[in-house]
């Protein structure tokens, strides 16, 4: 009698192997391009482990693995942004693979076998789906909070300064719009769900959360902008290494790259071994400066250079294969809300013109400063200068 339990537990690195690569090159589960091959697997060895206790004919079935394993999954992947149908296709791989290494033995213990597996692998659908939807609802209700939170900042923003207030309120409509429209979808459908409905208020969750956080990130720019005016904004300084920033910054903006087509390049082999600075501040720059060269780059590269250029300075600059900017538009590129036009003579409808607006005066900040060379059709090139040591500013009134 053939022992699949057995059979299990010595293929179980094979399998994970196979089903690791299979979500890898699957074109259906894009969520999973940027992770790292230990956040990929994450629980499928302990399923595995589980189904093995299944199939064994003389030992309790250990469903509470499973279940526990698929619960902490669910909340994973929606922490790393995955949709429903890639969570689902995860699972249907993982189980044509476990069948596909079984073949063999009888009729019947390949029948029972495929059953069990089966009855399991439902199951851990069932519990990770559970979880992940509490997630989204977790997530929905903190963005609410958040939202609820900024408002009345931004109600002081708005009567402290007209300026560019219509040109504010027409981007906020939209992911405003969407989020009250679906919202709206989304409470009146929860009262009346099946378990067919999962899916379609699934998506109706992700738009909500799209569009909010879009609508945080446009409330938190304008903010950002309102501090610095106001003199608010305060460095935290300390010794950085460049090296772990610029490996952070690639790490996030590669999967953008990646779904554009466009190469991420890194030329950081001359770039001083620590600086002393406000590490999120050059963070934060060096994000802006990366999304807004893929953004306006549709083929050809986006490339990130850092270097030493004397005792006292040291220098970024990404450069972009893109459509590049106009004379007149580089003219008004730094003041709030402006945007260069794209080839086809349009404004990006994903960019505020808030960005780099917020990176000049970061860079300012930080006692540097930023040059912009660029030509129509061959692409921009950014260039910020930055002391290796900003010194710190004694406020006004103090002594």
């Amino acid at each position: 009698m053939q022992d699949y339990s057995q059979l299990l537990i010595e293929k179980t690195d094979e399998i994970t192997k196979q089903w690791l690569d299979s979500v890898i090159k699957d074109e259906e589960i894009q969520s999973s391009a940027h992770l790292s091959t230990e956040a990929i697997k994450d629980h499928v060895k302990d399923v595995i482990a589980a189904l093995v206790t299944v199939l064994a004919q003389h030992q309790k079935s250990d469903v509470e693995t499973i279940t526990t394993a698929s619960v902490h999954h669910g909340f994973l992947r929606a922490e790393q942004n995955f949709n429903p149908e890639e969570v689902v296709r995860e699972y249907h791989l993982l189980r044509s693979i476990i069948l596909k290494n079984l073949k063999e033995g009888t009729i019947e213990e390949a029948f029972r076998a495929i059953s069990l597996i089966n009855q399991m692998i439902d199951t851990a659908i069932a519990q990770c789906f559970k979880s992940y939807v509490e997630a989204r609802l977790q997530e929905l209700e903190q963005l609410q909070s958040e939202l609820s939170l900024t408002v009345e900042e931004l109600k002081r923003l708005v009567r402290a300064s007209q300026d560019n207030l219509s040109e504010l309120a027409h981007e906020l409509k939209t992911p405003l719009t969407s989020i009250i429209g679906y919202s709206d979808l989304f409470l009146r459908q929860s009262r009346q769900s099946t378990t067919r409905d999962v899916m379609p208020s699934l998506e109706h969750i992700e738009r909500v959360l799209s569009s909010g956080r879009r609508l945080l990130t446009l409330i938190n720019d304008a903010l950002e902008l309102s501090r610095y005016e106001a003199g608010k904004l305060e460095l935290n300084l300390a010794p950085t290494d460049i090296e772990n920033v610029l490996n952070v910054v690639v790490e996030v903006m590669q999967p953008l790259a990646d779904s554009r087509g466009l190469q991420l390049i890194v030329n950081c082999n001359q770039v001083p071994r620590e600086v002393i600075t406000d590490a999120s501040r050059l963070h934060q720059i060096l994000i802006n400066l990366v999304s807004n060269a893929i953004r306006y780059t549709e083929t050809g590269s986006v490339t990130i250079e850092c270097r030493s250029i004397c005792d006292q300075e040291w220098s970024i600059i990404v450069q972009d294969t893109g459509i590049g900017i106009s004379p007149e538009d580089q003219l008004r590129l730094f003041q709030p809300f402006e945007r260069a036009t794209t080839s086809n003579g349009k404004r990006p409808s994903d960019s505020t013109g808030l960005g780099l607006a917020i990176v000049e005066r970061l860079i300012n900040l930080l006692q540097g400063r930023i040059y912009v060379a660029s030509q129509v059709g061959e692409g921009s090139t950014f260039t910020v200068i930055l002391p290796l040591t900003v010194q710190v500013q004694e406020k006004e009134g103090t002594t």
